[in-house]
């Protein structure tokens, strides 16, 4: 394999935060096979990382991320009439699939910063995150239908947990670019913010995800995003064996201790 050119996809740890910037402003960071695979595994890693404790996704030039680049290479599959059945439903759960389950289940708190236009599967990787920042000319679009194609990259499984089935159907059905300050008052974006504002307002946001106590965050987060899929019963279920777990952490024992001090807790990630 290829991997992607180191530039393609900036990387840095600052004070516990994992930060993964996609890199090709000129095309509007349409993502490519190789930067899909560098995301996946910067996100792999910093589950496994107990220095890193929580993670930001952004993107420099004016787009967030257009949308896969399907220019040549692993991700378009075999051509026309090289196609058999099972190629373009393989090429979706290895591809986009992939990218946006790594998302999901990352064991750190993930934000995205979105700082332009977020279309296809680029809106999907920003609405996988946990929490979402977009800067105030950020715009959302399901623009598959414009291409005459089903959405993929779990946006048909996001969507309507955000919005309701109704709301879901009509942004998907219309492909209809949705602004920041709209997408927040869907529910699809936490916060607005001046574009100038938006890194350091993802920074603050960031590490105070990372001074946290990082494996209640990752059990919530865990709980939260299976507690639409189950029944009551199951979610119930989790949640005891979440909180049995999560009282063996050190993290815990500090918060019940600071309470009881009456002083600020120090969270450590463990």
């Amino acid at each position: 394999m290829i991997g992607a050119p180191e530039d393609d996809v900036l990387h840095r740890t600052e004070n516990n935060v994992s930060w993964i910037t996609l890199n090709r402003p000129d095309a509007m960071n349409a993502v490519t096979w190789a930067q899909r695979e560098r995301v996946i595994t910067l996100l792999n890693d910093a589950s496994a990382d107990p220095a890193v404790r929580a993670v930001v996704l952004t993107a420099t030039g004016k787009g967030f991320c257009a949308g896969a680049d399907l220019r040549g290479g692993p991700a378009t599959g075999p051509a026309g009439g090289d196609r058999v059945a099972g190629d373009v439903a393989r090429m979706i759960r290895l591809g986009a699939q992939r990218l946006i389950t790594a998302v999901l289940d990352c064991e750190k708190p993930v934000l995205a910063a979105v700082n332009g236009t977020a279309a296809g599967i680029g809106s999907h990787l920003a609405l996988a995150c946990d929490l979402v920042i977009a800067a105030e000319g950020a715009r959302f679009i399901e623009v598959f239908v414009r291409r005459g194609l089903v959405p993929d990259g779990g946006g048909a499984y996001l969507l309507p947990r955000l919005v309701g089935p109704q709301k879901a159907k009509e942004l998907m059905f219309f492909g209809d670019a949705v602004p920041a300050a709209e997408a927040a008052r869907l529910g699809l974006v936490n916060k607005v913010v001046p574009a100038e504002e938006l890194q350091a307002t993802a920074r603050e946001w960031a590490e105070r995800l990372a001074q946290g106590p990082t494996r209640a965050l990752a059990m919530t987060k865990q709980l939260v995003n299976a507690s639409l899929d189950g029944d009551r019963a199951a979610a119930l279920a989790a949640e005891a064996t979440a909180q049995e777990i999560n009282m063996t952490t050190a993290d815990a024992n500090e918060g019940v201790a600071s309470f009881v001090e009456r002083r600020t807790p120090k969270y450590l990630g463990r």
